[in-house]
């Protein structure tokens, strides 16, 4: 059996903004959007506004079409999944996300290497600091492209003059299929370690100095003080540069368009790069686009199992 309480009457607490005798939260609010000042709307509104007219609008257009057989003109069909399972058996996409990957994780890894390095050095009492700080920084505000036709004459005419009895210099790195990525690998790590840099001695500043004396009184060497003190505590910024690092190299393109333009062959052709010739040259546009969004998708997981896995070694001070 089986008893029904009566329905309790419970009396809404007043809003503390709400006068004796007021006519209740209605009114509290609307005084609370009253005193929003209009600037903040017309800054976050139009920003809204053209956020989704570039960007989510062009990527929802981008997943119908994922759906179709459109070549990029003239007519079309929607052909269900169609394009994901054909993707998912091109071995052009496959060996394209093995290079890509291999690529991001060898660039990643030594760009934060040398950037923390370097940001140990930059953050040290040195002469001319400042100085030096921005000779390393110049790299960052280059031309890719620019920079990258430099490397490529460097790297075909210069160092087989250099090396001529090295084998792997003497002959043209980036006719090399098997070596061409070193090149690419290169100078990706020569531009972005000027970024990751900034990062550290940002997150080098924020140690209290108190710590270090303090470990050098109880006899710590400078390198017991790196790995107890300096590593945990910036680990923040540690796991900022790795995320932003690993997804800026998966889209590895500006690189490899001055150096090997995907040759030879297709050795170092990246995804990114396979999706802007087969869509906007290869008549592939709704194929390509499957491939883009697979690709959005993989990214956001990659990116999300870094901050889950990093976040957990993070020290709080």
């Amino acid at each position: 059996m089986t008893t029904t309480a009566p329905p309790s009457r419970v009396r809404p607490l007043p809003d503390a903004d709400t006068p004796p005798g007021g006519s209740g939260g209605g009114t509290s609010r609307r005084r609370v959007i009253g005193r929003t000042p209009r600037a903040f709307y017309w800054m976050v509104v139009p920003a809204l506004v053209l956020f989704a007219a570039l960007h989510t609008v062009p990527a929802l257009i981008g997943i119908f079409y994922s759906f179709t057989n459109y070549a990029g003109y003239g007519t079309w069909d929607i052909i269900g999944i169609g394009n994901y399972v054909a993707l998912f058996q091109d071995d052009r996409v496959l060996r394209a996300y093995g290079f890509t990957f291999g690529v991001a994780i060898v660039a990643t890894i030594l760009v934060n290497v040398f950037s923390l390095l370097l940001a140990l050095f930059l953050n040290a009492k040195i002469k001319f600091q400042s100085a030096f700080r921005g000779i390393f920084f110049i790299p960052y505000v280059l031309s890719i492209l620019v920079v990258g036709y430099v490397f490529q004459y460097i790297f075909a005419n210069s160092l087989p003059q250099i090396f001529s009895g090295i084998p792997l210099f003497r002959d043209n790195i980036l006719a090399n299929p098997d070596w061409a990525w070193l090149a690419i690998v290169t100078l990706t790590v020569w531009q972005g370690v000027a970024f990751s840099t900034i990062l550290y001695i940002a997150g080098l500043q924020t140690i209290p100095q108190e710590l270090y004396e303090a470990s050098s009184i109880d006899g710590a060497s400078t390198v017991r003080q790196f790995w107890a003190i300096t590593f945990p505590l910036i680990g923040a910024f540690f796991t900022i540069n790795m995320v932003l690092s690993m997804k800026n190299y998966l889209q590895v393109f500006d690189q490899i368009i001055p150096l090997t333009n995907g040759g030879p062959g297709t050795s170092t052709e990246s995804i990114t790069l396979l999706i802007f010739r087969g869509g906007f040259q290869g008549g592939e546009y709704a194929y390509q686009t499957t491939n883009a969004v697979v690709y959005l998708v993989v990214i956001i997981l990659v990116s999300l199992v870094q901050f889950r896995i990093l976040q957990r070694r993070e020290v709080d001070f």
